[in-house]
């Protein structure tokens, strides 16, 4: 989807995200790849939220799942990307590479399922991924997902990865504004037991109906 421009960037290329109306900003490669200079705050609060057996969609490098196997708490990670799954690896964090949509162990079975980074809008297609992660919640199980902290309601655009040397693919992808949480959610079957401001970055804790 995203083109060989991410993998490129997992590994030091420096790449921007660039929006069908024109505006481009930098792709935010040093907080998926945690150390001094990823957003610790923002990750301590996602961690804290999770409980029991967790899996991370779009996990990217696996920062979060290693932080939670460092911890104790089962964990495993799922993304498309040879380049991110293989930097897991290589930090402690099991993962697989493999489509959020194909066939995942434990289906139905996971107590915490995180949806950060943006990975809420996948595809462009919001209710598609929340649907997912309610159908790998066990029942009482909860779904930690990243919404947009602005009310900006639901936004889904064409959006492409740019650097210096080459152009990526346009593909699909949408942001949710924290005004939309609780209507994506509700379509999706899923409720929002409550929200969590961390600095300028919103979480949310959501459970089947």
């Amino acid at each position: 989807m995203f083109g060989n421009l991410y993998e490129r960037a997992l590994v030091g290329e420096r790449c921007w995200i660039r929006h069908d109306d024109g505006t481009r900003q930098r792709l935010p490669v040093h907080n998926w790849l945690g150390g001094r200079r990823a957003d610790r705050q923002f990750d301590r609060a996602v961690l804290a939220l999770c409980h029991g057996p967790t899996i991370d969609l779009g996990c990217g490098p696996g920062r979060l799942v290693a932080d939670l196997i460092r911890r104790g708490v089962p964990a495993l990670g799922v993304d498309q990307s040879a380049t991110a799954v293989e930097l897991a690896r290589r930090s402690g964090a099991p993962a697989l590479r493999r489509d959020v949509f194909d066939p995942l162990p434990g289906t139905g079975r996971w107590q915490t399922v995180l949806l950060t980074d943006g990975n809420v809008g996948l595809g462009g297609d919001p209710i598609r991924v929340l649907r997912r992660a309610a159908d790998l919640l066990r029942r009482g199980g909860s779904c930690i997902a990243e919404f947009d902290s602005a009310p900006c309601g639901v936004k889904t655009q064409w959006v492409r990865l740019e650097s210096s040397r080459t152009v990526g693919p346009w593909f699909r992808w949408a942001t949710v504004g924290v005004d939309s949480a609780e209507r994506v959610a509700g379509d999706a079957g899923l409720t929002v037991l409550d929200m969590h401001p961390v600095g300028d970055r919103m979480l949310a804790s959501l459970a089947q109906r």
